[in-house]
């Protein structure tokens, strides 16, 4: 059996107490898994995911992360150290002045030395082909580069699992599947909150479908 990076039991939360996006909903990843969530707009994608690494508290259940009940900021630190969450927008991800600036934020507050955070850049640009980005300005950058340069910050933590939401939303052919590619190299687990079939057909070892707050039955697995 597997063991499990993560694991939701009986998770609700809702904006309105009235009306929950997630409701008693339960959810397991495993060890290699890339678990593709998909579901309409509202259905709570983002919610998940959030609630994962801490950013949201649920109303109600239990989140289990790396064997360990999370349910204060406290517990969260360390699954943010080990967890990396690409945002939907790139822009409330890009922060710093320099593209280099921001991929060596978060080695810098891991500990890193100034020389370590940027060997660390280096490396990180040169393995997504940004080699050179380092001194480019990052709102003058196009949304494909965008897109790169912010999942470098969260590829340069070298986390143990990925929560990618929306990956490619909103780029061209070209920016989607160079995006597309860089993901299926990686080795972490991934929880990918997508409507593009093409990253589903391409990464997804299985895929969850979430509706009025719940996960129906497993709609494939790889």
């Amino acid at each position: 059996m597997n063991e499990s990076l993560v694991s939701l039991d009986d998770v609700s939360y809702g904006y309105d107490p009235n009306r929950p996006v997630l409701n008693r909903c339960n959810f397991r990843l495993d060890r290699g898994e890339r678990v593709g969530l998909v579901g309409a707009n509202g259905s709570g994608k983002t919610t998940l995911l959030k609630l994962i690494v801490g950013l949201l508290r649920p109303a109600d259940g239990r989140i289990e992360i790396f064997g360990q009940t999370r349910q204060c900021e406290r517990d969260f630190h360390e699954v943010r150290r080990r967890v990396g969450f690409l945002f939907q927008d790139s822009d409330d991800q890009l922060f710093c002045p320099t593209v280099a600036e921001d991929v060596a934020f978060g080695p810098l507050n891991l500990g890193k030395t100034r020389d370590e955070a940027w060997h660390i850049v280096a490396a990180t640009l040169d393995a997504l082909g940004l080699n050179g980005f380092e001194q480019r300005i990052t709102y003058k950058l196009s949304g494909g580069e965008k897109r790169m340069v912010a999942l470098a910050s969260v590829l340069s933590m070298h986390p143990e699992v990925l929560l990618l939401d929306e990956p490619t939303a909103g780029l061209d052919d070209a920016a989607a599947d160079r995006v597309l590619e860089v993901l299926s190299e990686l080795p972490q687990a991934m929880i990918l909150a997508t409507h593009d079939p093409r990253l589903l057909d391409r990464l997804a070892t299985r895929r969850l479908q979430l509706n009025e707050g719940r996960f129906l039955a497993e709609t494939t697995r790889i």
